[in-house]
C-alpha cells in the first residue's frame, strides 16, 4: 500500500509517518519503480504499536526502547518493567503538579467575581503580580516530559 493508504488505516498522518521513519521507529518502506513508497501490514503493525505507545504520553525514547525488546522478543523484559515505572512516576509527578496548577487558577478566577472594567479586574491583577516575581517563588517547577519534542506528531 502507498503512504496515503497506510495513513487511512492507522489514521495516522502522512507527515507523522515520514516523521516515525525518520526517527527510526518505522523502518524505511521499500520504493516502487514510480519511487513511491511501499508498505506492507508489518508497517501497519508497528505503526499502530507506536501510535499506542504515544496514546500513552509516551516519548520517542521510551517507544524506541520498547521496539528494541519488541524487536527481540527473547530478551528479557525486565527493563521493560523498570521503563514503564518511571513512566508511571513521571505522570504520578504531572498529575501532582496539575493539580497544584488547577489550584493557582481558581484561586485566580476567585479574584474577579464580577465583572467589571479591565483596569480593575483581578486576574490580571494578580498575573502581572506573578509576572514581577510576586507570587512566582511558590510555584514549582513543571516537570518536562523527558524526550518530548516541541510541536513533535503524534
Amino acid at each position: 500500500m502507498k503512504i496515503g493508504e497506510l495513513a487511512t488505516l492507522t489514521r495516522t498522518q502522512v507527515e507523522t509517518i515520514r516523521y516515525y521513519e525518520r526517527e527510526g521507529l518505522l523502518p524505511a518502506a521499500p520504493r516502487s519503480d514510480g519511487n513511491y513508497r511501499i508498505y506492507g501490514p508489518e508497517h501497519a503493525e508497528r505503526l499502530a504499536f507506536i501510535r499506542q505507545c504515544r496514546s500513552l504520553d509516551m516519548a520517542i525514547n521510551e517507544i524506541r526502547v520498547l521496539l528494541r525488546f519488541k524487536d527481540s522478543p527473547s530478551a528479557d523484559c525486565g527493563d521493560i518493567n523498570t521503563l514503564l515505572d518511571a513512566h508511571i512516576e513521571l505522570v504520578a509527578t504531572r498529575l501532582r503538579e496539575l493539580g497544584w496548577l488547577e489550584q493557582q487558577l481558581r484561586s485566580l478566577r476567585s479574584t474577579c467575581a464580577v465583572a467589571g472594567d479591565a483596569k480593575h479586574c483581578g486576574i490580571l491583577t494578580g498575573l502581572s503580580q506573578a509576572a514581577q516575581g510576586v507570587q512566582a517563588a511558590s510555584r514549582p517547577p513543571l516537570t518536562p516530559h523527558p524526550g518530548h519534542r516541541t510541536g513533535a506528531p503524534r
